[in-house]
């Protein structure tokens, strides 16, 4: 039976790498009266929606799709989350 899962996934910028867009925010945010705010990073958000016959079959092809596709390995880290959505049935 394949389950369905739902994945959050986080990709930021390695710690070592500079993030000008991080840095023009922070001054941004600053010139607004913001001078509280530090060491701003972009980053990105994604969801999407995998079928898998288990949860370990599900994260094993996330990470696959981060590190081919979603993600720069060389410069950005990631991170994901795995919700189990239930499966439709039924007729609406």
């Amino acid at each position: 039976m394949n389950l369905k899962y739902q994945a959050k996934i986080y990709v930021t910028l390695r710690p070592s790498v500079l993030d000008p867009a991080g840095t023009a925010v922070q001054s941004s945010l600053q010139h607004l009266g913001y001078e509280n705010v530090e060491q701003v990073r972009i980053g990105k958000y994604i969801e999407l929606m995998v079928t898998a016959s288990e949860e370990d079959e599900a994260r094993q092809q996330l990470d696959r799709m981060c590190d081919q596709l979603l993600a720069n390995p060389v410069i950005e880290n990631y991170r994901f989350e795995l919700i189990e959505v239930e499966a439709q049935t039924g007729v609406i």
